[in-house]
């Protein structure tokens, strides 16, 4: 990852924690049920996720307790519009924007001396079979104050009423314990720590619980897409919901998509585009062995790049290269179809979310197309970097700088 590092490509925008803010950390770990971190020192991001936490407790999901309640920690205000590097739903990241744009002048007063545990509650207590995903609608988000702050502030109060009352402000035992709350605590009186719980309503989302589901329910026909086979198997099996069900490498997911104005693709357009080249070189370096110059070279000089696909085996060549001949030959005759042309991975790659779609929904439909066939690298980084993360790692070294530039160069 030394090179992604280098380049500020790799969880470049976390937040540094140690001294009182892990104490405060830990503080919240306990609240919500999990064991405190040893670490002295760490990082986490906008929604309190650390991937050094993560790998000490040798568990990714360590701030869910099961897969159907997920939580979070803000403990600084530096928090606020920070990534969400290892999202449980693809809406975490607009949850937290939406946090802070509620409360976020009372989270900057509030973690000044206090850490805040977050509880995504969608009003289920735990998942049994993979269609209970379904059952997401409104997401309530509570917020709980470590340290008891609030009943803390609360006793306060009623003391400095009582204070007022008749004539105890001669009451030397009153004047202690106000002494002594405020030495502990401060002076809570005129802070307004009422953290009111906030609503998100979900539509279509993608969720990491039974291995990854896409829940798309925003148009003809719900449906549903699994990532883990097994998953899939299993839901299929239940006739009680009426939504489409598919594995995400099923062909007919594909063709359903466009059918439902979902996705749709335009060859004579895709094939003038950057993101074509990006596609046709990253199947090119699949293609690519023992070569006597290094990829990136290879990729980038036009005269090394036609030399190399002349070395290829007819098979790869034809490969790399299926979409200009589909189109070249489509020109002479409509006889030809792309399937018979063109490598089905490769067309399925050139797919986009379909223009009708609003922004939010683009996303997560450019999110599934990364999923369904990963070869344009840099919609790969924007849309799932930890699978990004794990392919760069496998790379060959001139492949790797290769990637760097690219994605520096559109960032």
């Amino acid at each position: 990852m030394d090179k992604l590092k280098v380049a500020n490509l790799y969880r470049s925008e976390l937040i540094p924690v140690s001294g009182k803010l892990v104490e405060r950390y830990n503080k919240c770990l306990v609240k919500l049920g999990f064991s405190e971190t040893k670490l002295n020192t760490f990082h986490i991001d906008g929604i309190g996720w650390s991937p050094e936490v993560a790998e000490e407790k040798d568990n990714l999901f360590y701030l869910n307790n099961g897969e159907a309640n997920p939580h979070g920690i803000i403990i600084s205000p530096l928090q606020q519009g920070k990534p969400v590097y290892f999202s449980f739903h693809s809406f975490d990241r607009d949850i937290m924007k939406f946090i802070f744009k509620v409360h976020g002048e009372k989270i900057k007063d509030i973690t000044r001396d206090c850490a805040i545990c977050l509880d995504f509650d969608q009003g289920i207590d735990a998942f049994y079979e993979p269609l209970d995903v379904l059952k997401y609608n409104v997401i309530t988000i509570h917020f709980h104050l470590i340290n008891g702050l609030v009943n803390i502030q609360k006793e306060q109060l009623e003391l400095v009423d009582a204070f007022n009352r008749d004539h105890n402000f001669i009451d030397e035992s009153l004047h202690q314990q106000l002494l002594d709350s405020a030495k502990k605590h401060g002076d809570l009186r005129h802070r307004d720590l009422d953290l009111h719980e906030l609503q998100h309503t979900t539509d279509s989302f993608y969720t990491k619980a039974f291995g990854g589901v896409y829940v798309l329910r925003d148009f003809i026909t719900p449906i549903v897409v699994f990532e883990d086979e097994k998953w899939y198997k299993e839901a299929i099996k239940d006739t009680s919901h009426e939504v489409l069900i598919y594995h995400i490498q099923q062909p007919e997911l594909m063709d359903k998509l466009r059918d439902h104005l979902i996705i749709e693709y335009n060859l004579d357009l895709v094939v003038k585009t950057e993101r074509y080249e990006r596609i046709k070189k990253y199947e090119m370096a699949q293609c690519l062995k023992d070569t006597q110059h290094p990829i990136k070279e290879i990729l980038n000089d036009p005269i090394l790049y036609k030399s190399y696909l002349n070395k290829l085996d007819m098979a790869s060549r034809k490969r790399v290269m299926g979409v200009e001949r589909y189109l070249e030959k489509s020109e002479m005759s409509n006889e030809y179809k792309i399937a018979d042309i063109v490598d089905f991975k490769f067309f399925e790659a050139l797919h986009q979310p379909h223009s009708s779609l609003d922004a939010k929904h683009q996303d997560l439909i450019w999110k599934l197309l990364v999923n369904v066939s990963p070869k344009d690298i840099l919609y790969w980084y924007w849309y799932d970097k930890e699978a990004f993360y794990k392919s760069f790692e496998t790379w060959d070294d001139s492949f790797k700088d290769w990637v760097v530039e690219t994605i520096c160069n559109n960032i």
